[in-house]
């Protein structure tokens, strides 16, 4: 399966923001088949490490990728607020 990212570049902001992005949908992805207060906040406290990863890279030259990731990262949190709406 292709990246749906432009290439990543080693160390590169935009590539530190596409991983942190990958790490919130894995922490949502935990807390929908494991819901729990303790998935459910490590899932926000991936969010929090992604956006500000993604304001660093907000500098970088290809914009598309960028797009991109946010889009992800709304949708993950989406998800999350279900799995929180669960628990409530």
């Amino acid at each position: 399966m292709q990246n749906p990212y432009s290439s990543l570049q080693a160390q590169s902001p935009l590539a530190d923001a596409q991983q942190s992005v990958g790490k919130v949908h894995r922490a949502v992805k935990q807390a929908q088949s494991h819901p729990s207060d303790e998935t459910v906040e490590n899932a926000y406290n991936a969010i929090s490490k992604a956006e500000n990863a993604l304001s660093h890279a907000a500098g970088s030259l290809n914009q598309e990728p960028l797009e991109r990731a946010y889009e992800d990262l709304q949708q993950d949190q989406a998800d999350l607020e279900q799995v929180e709406d669960l628990l409530n």
